[in-house]
């Protein structure tokens, strides 16, 4: 049996993550948090990609590329999650499992960060667990 191939799609500012809001975000870096995943992933037998960008765009083009390649998608679009239809509208191209993660509990916060388009298209949301979310994911995908 090949390895389920996952694609982890991080949003913008999540590359500061350890250096902004870290009572909100945590002190693991960036860095950290990726080697930290695709350790995770390999130990559950998954082949897993890390992508991360500012740019709404590279977001998009990602998952259009993953469509047929990948067959899951993690997806922390940080603020793009409560304004990006065009990401939502390229998440239902993608025919895998679709899993929302966020670091922070985002019905606990600004009332704006309580809406989120990628729920919308999502199996399963994640949130307010911290990166542990992300393990989480990880661990459903792999029992599916």
């Amino acid at each position: 049996m090949s390895k389920k191939k996952i694609l982890i799609i991080n949003g913008p500012n999540i590359n500061l993550l350890g250096q902004r809001e870290k009572e909100v975000y945590g002190v693991l870096t960036y860095k950290q948090l990726k080697t930290k995943l695709i350790k995770y992933g390999k130990k559950k037998n998954l082949n897993t990609t890390f992508f991360q960008s500012n740019y709404e765009g590279e977001i998009i083009d990602l998952i259009q590329a993953a469509r047929n390649k990948k067959d899951a998608i993690i997806i922390n679009a940080a603020g793009y999650t409560h304004t990006s239809i065009a990401i939502l509208d390229s998440l239902r191209a993608f025919t895998g499992l679709i899993y929302e993660v966020h670091i922070s509990n985002i019905y606990k916060r600004e009332l704006y960060r309580r809406k989120s388009y990628i729920s919308l298209i999502s199996d399963g949301v994640i949130c307010g667990l911290g990166i542990l979310g992300y393990e989480i994911a990880i661990d459903a995908i792999s029992l599916k």
